[in-house]
């Protein structure tokens, strides 16, 4: 249960203390795109889980996720990055699984539903 918290308190910092260490740039992308109100937190835990602790990711929150879109997803990962509480971690690697969890959600979103 307290690694809950510690996400939760690492996604609140995602979503706002970041903003003070992010670039110029990845900040006008997220204003411009309104990337920050487009997916409940929930799927906003969820989703961030996935990226920096390989964990799978639902389809309601792929839904959500193709929703914030390819550039505001991304734009957010590198911000996320930028913040020195992840100094220690790997771009090279969270950015490969940003990629692969935005590839597993997009399979899934264009998969045919099966018939009922």
């Amino acid at each position: 249960m307290a690694s809950l918290n510690v996400y939760s308190v690492l996604v609140v910092l995602f979503l706002t203390c970041g903003a003070v260490m992010a670039t110029k740039e990845n900040d006008q992308i997220i204003k411009e795109n309104n990337c920050e109100t487009k997916m409940g937190f929930p799927c906003v835990l969820e989703a961030f889980t996935s990226i920096f602790e390989t964990e799978s990711i639902s389809n309601k929150c792929c839904g959500e996720l193709f929703v914030l879109g390819k550039v505001c997803h991304s734009t957010l990962v590198k911000r996320t990055l930028e913040n020195p509480l992840f100094k220690y971690v790997s771009p090279a690697t969270i950015i490969a699984q940003s990629i692969q969890t935005w590839n597993n959600c997009l399979a899934l979103i264009d998969s045919p539903s099966p018939s009922a």
